[in-house]
């Protein structure tokens, strides 16, 4: 089938409804890959060329007379550099330097700042998926500036149409709870082991004997004082990291105008007073996923980031009947708290034969060491046994 190509240098370019109704189609939508959060990534400056993320959404039409439908898109950016990724190719671009070439400029195909699994070839069917699949490596390969192309955690179909188009795979590891249908949270810590409810229980016992309290805001009904507070114990965590955040109060106003349907806040209050939040990102669509994504606090209080970040948010999972709770990007402690690994993907190409071998020798290696920290993770998984006492 022919279809019409375009590059759209920004996202606003793309009709909002036609992205959307495409992206709800998807087998795997997140509301990462919404219009309004892509939008609010570039109107707020966080995702512009002047940040090193410079759009060029890769989209396919089918023309019926004078009018077209959007069949396919690919968010696109061109990257002047690797942070924002969550799948580290430092080491790549080192080598590169080290043998006096350029890494930089290369093509990524992700969500600015977002390390979620989800459908980066947005499709109308299996055949404009596999075009949109069989034309990145040829965009890649025709700007002549370009050293590579890397697709960041798609899902494992893409993965597999992106490794026949061409595409070297890699593999990573995150932490997902899974909701077993849990009444209520003591429900859920009674599918532990003794030792991991105790220790929870203690931590929330210590946030509680510190006078705070939390409060869970839908988007709906958080107001702008909200955000605000939220940005400032956002933007104090980098601050302590010594890193500059890559989001801004205007992006979080904009998406808690266009989106609030999937947003929730948590807000820790002391003597009436708010002193620490975390943002999560929800969906009820396929079962419904909720989303960690950033926390932060104005004062430090022992055992509050779990509370704020993991035991609220996990209540709330649990009341909503949400079947997943994605905790973010990488931490071997979430397992402590009842996350388990999960695979992750991403597909990379690079256009010198010499260094796609040595990246594929790499990958290979890696993979094994994947597998095997895998294993042994699952074979210390937190839950009790069926013979094993529940208090």
């Amino acid at each position: 089938m022919d279809y019409l190509m375009r590059i759209a240098a920004s996202p606003a370019e793309i009709e909002r409804g036609q992205w959307n109704a495409l992206l709800a189609r998807q087998p795997a939508p997140t509301p990462f890959l919404r219009h309004e959060f892509l939008c609010a990534l570039t109107e707020a400056g966080c995702a512009t060329p002047e940040t090193g993320w410079s759009p060029q959404f890769v989209t396919l039409w089918q023309r019926d007379g004078e009018d077209e439908t959007l069949v396919g898109a690919v968010p696109l950016y061109v990257k002047s550099h690797s942070y924002g990724e969550y799948v580290f190719d430092w080491a790549w671009a080192d080598a590169y330097r080290r043998n006096g070439l350029d890494y930089y400029p290369k093509l990524l195909a992700a969500v600015p700042f977002t390390p979620v699994a989800g459908q980066r070839m947005l499709a109308a069917d299996d055949a404009a998926r596999r075009a949109l699949a069989e034309t990145l490596i040829p965009i890649a390969s025709r700007a002549e500036e370009i050293s590579s192309l890397h697709v960041l955690f798609p899902t494992p179909e893409e993965g597999a149409l992106l490794q026949e188009a061409g595409m070297l795979l890699r593999e990573g590891v995150q932490f997902h709870w899974l909701n077993d249908g849990y009444a209520d949270f003591d429900a859920f810590l009674a599918s532990l082991e003794q030792k991991k409810r105790k220790n929870i229980r203690a931590e929330r016992r210590r946030v509680a004997e510190a006078g705070v309290t939390c409060r869970r805001i839908r988007g709906e009904d958080a107001t702008d004082a909200d955000w605000q507070f939220f940005n400032r114990c956002y933007r104090r965590t980098y601050r302590e990291h010594h890193s500059s955040p890559y989001l801004n109060l205007e992006f979080f106003r904009t998406i808690a105008r266009t989106m609030p349907e999937n947003l929730l806040l948590v807000i820790a209050e002391r003597d009436g007073a708010p002193i620490a939040s975390s943002l999560l990102v929800y969906q009820r669509e396929r079962g419904g996923t909720l989303f960690g994504r950033y926390w932060g606090a104005l004062e430090r209080v022992p055992c509050l980031h779990f509370e704020v970040a993991y035991y609220q948010p996990l209540i709330f999972c649990i009341e909503e009947r949400l079947a997943v709770f994605e905790g973010g990007a990488q931490g071997e402690h979430k397992m402590a708290r009842g996350f388990m690994p999960t695979v992750t993907r991403s597909a990379h190409w690079l256009a010198h034969p010499a260094f796609s071998d040595a990246v594929a020798q790499f990958l290979r290696r890696e993979k094994e060491g994947i597998d095997d920290y895998i294993d042994e993770l699952r074979e210390h998984a937190p839950f009790r046994r069926d013979d094993a006492p529940s208090d």
